[in-house]
């Protein structure tokens, strides 16, 4: 079967399923592989988004030992990392990579943080799901994956965070947007399913540990729960 090319929720002309059922089906078929899988690691509003700017390039292991380290130094709120130096801040988060460029970003987004919102997160997330992403992507260094995941995790709001393994394991289903970008593949899933936040947490999360374990780049197909809809290994 050949990979199909969506442009909404209608059939293909061979008469497949609507994607919302597809992509239905897929999240069942994780589900009931992985089960929950609550996510985002993170003690709070603030360290979600100080670890989605983190992991940027970098694998998860890496962030948590760079948090570790602003906790133990003491500087994991907005004014304390707007204090401190930013040759001081890359050093702590040096285990993450791009720490210069990071440091950059964080001190951005605290600066933002102050000037904007008065140091408040519960203002700043008080804004419509249109009107935080569009603040967030004004922010030094914050691109859509990362604003859209501080828009999931932290701010508790629906929408759908695209990442590197959901376009993998998309892609070799056999479902891909008719423009290959990320707004494209974000409306493959908020066009044909429910607005809701816990399920779109739950299933971004499961791609990501379905990407990593068996859709690697080196696919492990006879492990995948995914294999009889999957058109990369017919």
């Amino acid at each position: 079967m050949p990979a199909l090319k969506y442009a909404n929720a209608e059939t293909d002309g061979d008469g497949h399923r609507l994607l919302g059922e597809r992509l239905t089906e897929i999240y069942r078929l994780l589900f009931d592989r992985y089960g929950h899988q609550h996510w985002w690691p993170g003690n709070t509003p603030f360290e979600v988004i100080i670890g989605a700017i983190l992991t940027q390039s970098a694998a998860w292991v890496n962030v948590e030992k760079a948090i570790h380290n602003l906790k133990q130094a003491g500087v994991l709120t907005p004014a304390a990392l707007r204090e401190l130096a930013s040759e001081q801040l890359a050093d702590l988060i040096y285990p993450s990579g791009y720490y210069n460029a990071k440091a950059a970003k964080i001190k951005s987004f605290v600066q933002r943080l102050r000037d904007g919102h008065q140091d408040s997160l519960a203002m700043l997330f008080s804004l419509d799901i249109h009107g935080l992403r569009q603040e967030l992507l004004s922010i030094h260094g914050i691109g859509p994956e990362t604003a859209d995941s501080i828009i999931l995790y932290a701010a508790e709001k629906p929408i759908f965070v695209i990442d590197a393994y959901t376009r993998r394991i998309l892609s070799r289903l056999g479902i891909s947007p008719l423009r290959d970008d990320y707004a494209s593949f974000q409306a493959l899933f908020m066009e044909n399913m429910p607005a809701d936040e816990k399920l779109y947490n739950e299933y971004h999360a499961l791609f990501v540990r379905h990407g990593k374990e068996v859709c690697k780049k080196d696919p492990l197909c006879d492990q995948c729960c995914l294999n009889t809809m999957c058109t990369y290994r017919r």
